[in-house]
């Protein structure tokens, strides 16, 4: 019986004229019970005088918390296994429950929740989202993520390929969907963004350097296996695929792209579950402090630096190009994007070719080779001379005595007239 709806009894049954020896063998109590709190019923609100009890893995416990500092993924059973020797004679289960207690005393973790001001932060992420097809068959896609830490409002792309052009080109398109670009911009530690740390210092992809200074904000990289760093981001992924992508059927992706675009404005009109406003009155206040857009945009194409060999040719993925003669020994780059292949010596364009699909072509402008077999001074240090002057012989001088002796026997033409007849 519960302690209080015990004195409780006590008090009505009391009250009712019962001795306290009826009521102790009414309730199963002793006498002494009843007596107190009959004559103070004021102690059933008083606590308890705790006992300290005493346990056989008390001369251990220091041991098992060095363990566990040492390495917090120590299971109770490995710990067991090492008291018994030290002279531990209790059972497993006191083991377990006293490892249970420490590890969920050290993994205790507080988080300091925090707002960004307008204009100040974006996060940004990549996620895959798969499409099944009727024959069993499924597609992978991934959707480009941006959010404005302020207002929450929300930017997505779905994208076929998860490389560096299309990941600029979807910031590219989230600036001018926002009419801004935000301070900075908090990245997980994907390689399209992160190299790692040199001297200390966190070093970011060079592209990715290039394209914050054009658009004026500044790449910043979470700590590992830190998620809640970026948890404005994470939460929009599970909100964009249970409640837009679960269950939607589409033919196109430019079809899809729109229709997810038309959601995310709807969902403006939302009050956001954290900052408790409607999306869009929030982000009103924060647009202004978004950074102007500049007048141009920055070329997202791989680079690649080629220097063109003798036979006029830079070489990429297993495929041939041929260039003008003239830059033979010379450093090009090559940019690269989709299916097309632009390039450049300097800032001067030499020519746009689309790429193969197959590898080993030899991928040409006839009139490259045409320029060159016209070139008359790229003969003269190729060949020299002489290559002008084909079909005449070289003037020489003859000795006038033989440089041989010749053993030179005169015969009478009869001898041969015989030899016929």
């Amino acid at each position: 019986m519960k302690r209080q709806e015990a004195v409780l009894d006590i008090q009505v049954m009391h009250r009712k004229g019962m001795s306290q020896r009826k009521i102790a063998k009414t309730l199963g109590i002793s006498r002494v019970t009843v007596k107190k709190y009959v004559e103070n019923p004021a102690l059933v609100f008083e606590a308890r005088p705790s006992v300290q009890r005493t346990s056989q893995l008390d001369a251990y416990a220091e041991n098992i918390r060095v363990w566990l500092k040492e390495d917090p993924f120590y299971s109770a059973r490995w710990i067991f296994d090492r008291l018994a020797p030290l002279g531990f004679s209790g059972s497993y289960e006191i083991v377990k429950r006293k490892v249970h207690e420490l590890k969920s005393a050290q993994q205790q973790i507080a988080y300091m929740r925090f707002e960004t001001d307008p204009g100040l932060q974006a996060q940004v992420d990549f996620g895959e989202f798969v499409v099944d097809h009727a024959n069993g068959e499924f597609t992978k896609y991934y959707v480009f993520c941006m959010i404005l830490g302020y207002s929450r409002k929300l930017y997505a792309e779905i994208i076929e390929h998860c490389d560096l052009p299309s990941f600029l080109d979807c910031h590219i398109h989230a600036f001018e969907y926002f009419g801004g670009v935000p301070n900075e911009i908090l990245y997980d530690r994907m390689k399209n963004v992160y190299i790692g740390k040199i001297a200390g210092k966190d070093k970011f992809n060079d592209s990715l350097v290039g394209f914050a200074v054009h658009y004026g904000f500044k790449p910043m990289v979470a700590p590992a296996y830190a998620a809640w760093v970026k948890g404005k981001v994470e939460r929009p992924y599970r909100y964009i695929r249970e409640n837009f992508w679960r269950g939607y059927a589409f033919s196109l992706l430019e079809t899809a792209q729109k229709d997810l675009l038309a959601w995310l404005k709807a969902k403006e009109n939302r009050v956001h579950g954290t900052t408790q406003e409607v999306v869009w009155k929030r982000f009103e206040r924060e647009k202004p402090f978004l950074s102007e857009l500049p007048a141009t945009h920055v070329d997202t194409s791989y680079r690649i630096l080629r220097e063109v060999r003798k036979d006029c040719t830079v070489s990429f993925e297993q495929n041939q190009y041929v260039l003008p003669h003239h830059f033979v020994r010379r450093p090009v780059v090559l940019r690269v994007k989709d299916d097309t292949m632009r390039i450049f010596s300097d800032d001067q364009l030499l020519v746009t070719y689309l790429i193969p699909v197959n590898k080993g072509n030899l991928v040409q402008k006839p009139e490259f080779y045409e320029a060159l077999k016209q070139d008359r001074e790229m003969a003269e240090r190729k060949y020299g001379h002489s290559h002008f002057h084909k079909g005449r012989a070289k003037h020489t001088i003859s000795p006038c005595v033989p440089r041989y002796e010749m053993d030179v026997q005169a015969r009478s033409i009869k001898v041969y007239e015989e030899c016929v007849a």
